[in-house]
């Protein structure tokens, strides 16, 4: 009997250290900050000031298509490598430039803080960095965008929404913060708003019969007539028939994507109010749901005269693709 106790103990001991020993093994991180859509850019000052330089700037700094004014996808600040130590390495999105005999590209994850992303683009010479540069442009907005939609995701978690109707009358779940507030429902439409700076951050819910939009060329007219039909009959403007539309001077941008594991068209422009001086940047997403046999429509559109959109915009995209369809 003694002898039993006594290998249990010895047992218990070894799966206590080894325990410990894991525990100490791990790496400790910080946790990543940064304001959004900044990105660090490690690189000599040599390379940041020619051509290595211009090419990571065309990328990261390419104006975003659907606002009203030329904004950069990305603030980028410039790091020179032997200053990159502490608290700056801390940023949640971080692009390395190295020379090394390998032209390459890394994308890792959390090497400094946690949750971050740090991309590390390598070569011999500038034109070898310059060539992975435009062979993955593409990959590293997307990485480094779809990392700052998480964290305002996480941002907005902390302090969740709790109106229920939502899900009871659509049949489905969307994450903002509880800041938002319901401006007007009815029975199949939602609208949403946020007080910000020098206006408002707004969304609209509603959904449509499958039939209300026919998948062919033109789907980008149907859309926008439904936006504007929805506009007039739901969000009205400061002034007696004034209501929400679409600017038709500025050609509306679709693309197909997938939400909720659903086909999705997204559509960007910007939008004016019928009657009345004021206009902004919008984003529509059609989710097609074949089980419940419609479209779920979520728009999000902000109103912010005389500032920047950008971070407003990302905002209401990280909104809109939380959705899950029950």
């Amino acid at each position: 009997m003694m002898r039993n106790v006594l290998c249990l103990v010895i047992l218990f001991s070894l799966f206590v250290s080894c325990g410990d020993k894991k525990k100490s093994t791990e790496k400790f991180l910080p946790d990543a900050s940064g304001a959004i859509n900044n990105v660090s850019v490690v690189a000599t000052n040599e390379l940041w000031e020619g051509i290595v330089g211009e090419e990571i700037r065309a990328i990261l700094g390419k104006p975003i298509y659907g606002l009203p004014q030329d904004e950069p996808t990305f603030t980028v600040s410039q790091i020179p490598p032997k200053v990159f130590s502490g608290f700056v390495t801390k940023n949640r999105t971080v692009l390395k430039i190295e020379i090394s005999k390998d032209a390459d590209i890394k994308f890792l994850d959390d090497v400094y803080a946690k949750p971050q992303k740090v991309i590390v683009v390598s070569g011999q010479t500038r034109q070898d960095i310059i060539a992975v540069l435009k062979e993955h442009d593409v990959k590293i907005v997307e990485v480094f965008r779809n990392m700052e939609l998480a964290e305002r995701q996480r941002q907005m978690a902390k302090s969740p929404h709790n109106f229920n109707a939502i899900k009871e009358k659509l049949g489905l779940t969307i994450q903002f913060a509880s800041v938002y507030r319901i401006a007007k429902e009815a029975e199949n439409f939602f609208w949403i708003r946020k007080d910000i700076t020098t206006g408002t951050n707004n969304l609209l819910i509603y959904e449509l019969p499958l039939e209300a939009i026919k998948e062919h060329d033109s789907v980008v007219s149907e859309i926008i007539k439904i936006r504007d039909s929805i506009g007039k009959a739901y969000i009205e403007g400061p002034v007696e028939g004034s209501y929400l539309s679409t600017q038709n001077a500025y050609a509306p941008f679709i693309s197909e994507m997938s939400i909720d594991n659903k086909l999705t068209y997204e559509t960007k422009g910007i939008w004016r109010v019928e009657n009345a001086f004021m206009g902004g940047p919008f984003i529509n997403y059609a989710i097609k749901d074949d089980i419940n046999k419609r479209w779920v429509m979520v728009e999000g559109f902000s109103f912010a005269p005389s500032v920047e959109k950008r971070n407003y915009m990302l905002e209401l995209e990280s909104i809109i693709k939380s959705v899950k369809i029950e």
